[in-house]
């Protein structure tokens, strides 16, 4: 009879501390059009896997009236369950709790779940719905958030590490999710800034929205600190569910192979590429003519659209595809794309994937402008992720690959595996044009018909120079090869590439330009 009675005393406990902050609170949460902390876990995870732990922690401040207050799990659920039914680490910040306000306590529950993530080697999810560091706890808040960014440093490139904004994520807050590899924010309800409305508004006399300020679309289209972007709480766990499909568990493993599907057949791609290398396309259609399926998760759709970056299957193994987009500023590399690329190289590098890059450019974005933000910073980035990475890496060049961005853009020089070019892809230091208006300037004004003879000096560089033959000849190209051999030639670079070993410098670690 007393086990029985300790039994029922501990189910009313549980009943009462998975409340959080009362009904009260709960209506609250759900009248902002927002999911409860603990149904944001179960919506997320397989059904009825998540195991909580430290239910019953509770905070130990004792100032500014804090004894008095009983917070039911110190505002932060912690666990573990499955997802794609494999094991998974997780921790959702509970708004209805003073607000998921993060105090020592708090910060403890999240640290324990990221020592065991790391530990068990399994991927972290942290679901941030917080008004930032609880004041009345002081400097223990902050002493909070610096343990937790510790630790989001130690698991990186070790396994991954997800956070998604499910409401405010405010002040010192907002360096975990900067810290972990993908941020998922949703459409009206994440907000993500350092500094808040209310004081910018007392020091700068300005007034702005959260929204305007940090909302969902501000950190997908403006400032690329989101990788996904969502209307709704449950497109954003399915776009999770999605990428957690496509990456590995850990960096000791690799991605689960699938079953090997060919591309739609409404992907040709013989007719995607315009023959006229002004003329725009959208290369992700190149990409969906490659991929298994047709099945292209792309990844920063919204910032930085001269570049293309995300996930595919090739003969059922996951890859990362890196592209110029024609569609955007003709794919020309600047601050932005350099700086998305070369975050994308080091993650697929960490985490045992291989590497496709398709590449038509005219080189990078000339300006003032792109010169004073630190185009030649930010552009090396690339240069340094592509030549660090020992992960097998393809390049194919579509169209056009000139100056420095022929060389950025994954080749043989930055050690490319294998290097491909279709018959159409012009190699050069720059445009035949732009070219032969610098070599023949002398003769093209001199002459009786400059037009014509220009016309004539633009076909005499592109004849010599801006072809793949040339390159080729160099031994810089391996192949010149059809477009309709890209897919069949990329699953034989894959597979020849299977067990690449490659010894590098003995180092602590590199200097990249940060």
């Amino acid at each position: 009879m007393a086990l029985e009675k300790k039994i029922r005393e501990l189910k009313e406990k549980r009943e009462i501390v998975s409340k959080g902050g009362g009904d009260k609170a709960i209506e609250k949460q759900v009248a902002m059009g927002k999911l409860t902390a603990r149904d944001r876990i179960n919506s997320l995870l397989d059904k009825e896997s998540f195991h909580e732990y430290d239910l019953f922690v509770q905070h130990d401040a004792r100032d500014f009236g804090m004894e008095k207050k009983e917070l039911h799990g110190d505002g932060v659920i912690t666990g573990t369950g499955t997802l794609n039914g494999n094991p998974i680490s997780i921790f959702a910040q509970d708004f209805t709790v003073v607000g998921g306000s993060l105090g020592r306590m708090h910060a403890g529950k999240i640290t324990k779940i990221m020592d065991h993530a790391l530990k068990m080697r399994m991927p972290l999810i942290g679901i941030n719905d917080s008004g930032g560091a609880r004041i009345q706890e002081g400097v223990n808040s902050l002493a909070g958030y610096g343990e937790i960014f510790f630790r989001n440093t130690l698991a990186s490139g070790v396994i991954p590490q997800i956070s998604v904004i499910l409401g405010p994520c405010a002040g010192g807050a907002v360096y975990s999710p900067a810290l972990t590899d993908w941020v998922f924010v949703v459409d009206n309800i994440s907000k993500m800034f350092i500094t808040g409305p209310e004081v910018i508004k007392s020091v700068l006399g300005e007034e702005i929205s959260q929204e305007d300020l940090g909302g969902a679309r501000v950190h997908a289209e403006i400032t690329g600190n989101a990788h996904f972007f969502a209307k709704t709480e449950y497109e954003c766990f399915e776009q999770i569910k999605k990428l957690l499909s496509f990456i590995p568990w850990n960096n000791s493993e690799k991605a689960p192979k699938t079953a090997p599907k060919p591309p739609k057949k409404e992907y040709k791609i013989d007719t995607i590429v315009p023959e006229d290398p002004k003329q725009p396309y959208d290369v992700r259609n190149v990409i969906r003519a490659i991929v298994d399926d047709s099945d292209f998760f792309e990844v920063q759709e919204m910032w930085a659209a001269n570049a293309v970056i995300g996930f595919g299957r090739v003969n059922g193994e996951t890859v990362g595809f890196v592209a110029n987009q024609p569609l955007v500023m003709a794919g020309v590399l600047d601050v932005d794309s350099s700086d998305k690329i070369a975050r994308f190289i080091r993650y697929c590098d960490a985490f045992n994937i291989p590497l496709v890059t398709l590449v038509d450019l005219p080189g990078y974005l000339p300006g003032i402008d792109q010169e004073h933000a630190g185009v030649i910073r930010h552009g090396a980035k690339i240069l340094y992720a592509y030549s660090e990475a020992t992960v097998p890496k393809t390049t194919v060049i579509l169209r056009k690959a000139y100056g420095g961005g022929y060389i950025a853009m994954s080749s043989r020089h930055l050690r490319a595996d294998f290097v491909f070019a279709w018959p159409g892809a012009e190699i050069a230091v720059m445009g035949p044009e732009g070219a032969a208006n610098i070599i023949f300037r002398k003769e093209i004004t001199e002459a009786a018909d400059p037009e014509a003879m220009r016309k004539e000096k633009v076909k005499e560089y592109s004849e010599k120079f801006a072809n793949p033959f040339v390159a080729a000849s160099k031994g810089y190209i391996d192949s010149v090869i059809e477009p309709g051999e890209t897919r069949r030639y990329i699953i034989h670079a894959i597979e020849v590439s299977e067990r690449k070993d490659i010894s590098m410098p003995k180092k602590k670690h590199g200097i990249p330009p940060f």
